[in-house]
């Protein structure tokens, strides 16, 4: 091989290792006290179980907080954009779980605009001091992987990013009440993911 495609080479090695092994973004520690709210649309009200399946509610159980599920069934990201600022004046979390933008994609709306939208969430969020992280939702193909907006969102932003769970789920039907919900173990194995994500990033022990 001659010498530049090594280096090359190397880079592209190094460079997928540092993507792969990194530590996500560090959160402020919650507080035993202190609310999570879980907004998105229907893969975090449920749809497909029952309430108390829903990946908030056994994300509550599983870290002993409050988890409030502020997910709406067929929201588009725009949607969830203007309806945001009520929730977090509401509930006034320390920590916002953001899982948004399936809709916008089965829709074929304009991506771009989507991704500005989730970014403007994160940024209202923290506006009023509240941690965020992103769930990220499978492109609607047969490959069933993170769409690259989400990748991209976190890396700008610097939001710790749980990229491959519901691409993971989705694509097993053994985990699925239908063709785009998980059922209660798909719900489940969500939310060991996202309590993971929060211990590796700090913000629960």
């Amino acid at each position: 091989m001659k010498p530049k495609y090594l280096i090359l080479f190397l880079v592209i090695i190094l460079s997928a290792c540092f993507v792969g092994c990194s530590s996500p973004p560090k959160l402020s520690p919650l507080a035993a006290n202190d609310v999570i709210v879980a907004f998105g649309d229907s893969l975090t009200f449920g749809t497909g179980v029952e309430q108390i399946y829903s990946y908030p509610a056994v994300l509550g159980q599983m870290i002993g907080r409050k988890v409030v599920n502020a997910g709406v069934p067929g929201e588009v990201t725009a949607d969830g954009l203007s309806r945001l600022p009520k929730v977090l004046q509401q509930e006034k979390p320390a920590l916002l779980i953001l899982c948004h933008g399936a809709n916008d994609q089965l829709r074929r709306l304009n991506l771009r605009k989507a991704a500005d939208n989730i970014k403007k969430m994160i940024s209202l969020a923290r506006h009023e001091g509240v941690s965020v992280v992103l769930i990220a939702v499978p492109a609607p193909n047969l490959s069933v992987s993170p769409h690259v907006m989400y990748g991209e969102i976190a890396w700008e932003l610097s939001v710790p990013l749980e990229e491959k769970i519901l691409s993971e789920v989705l694509a097993d039907s053994k985990l699925k009440s239908d063709f785009i919900h998980p059922n209660a173990t798909g719900y489940r194995l969500m939310a060991e993911a996202i309590a993971a994500l929060l211990k590796k990033s700090g913000a629960i022990n």
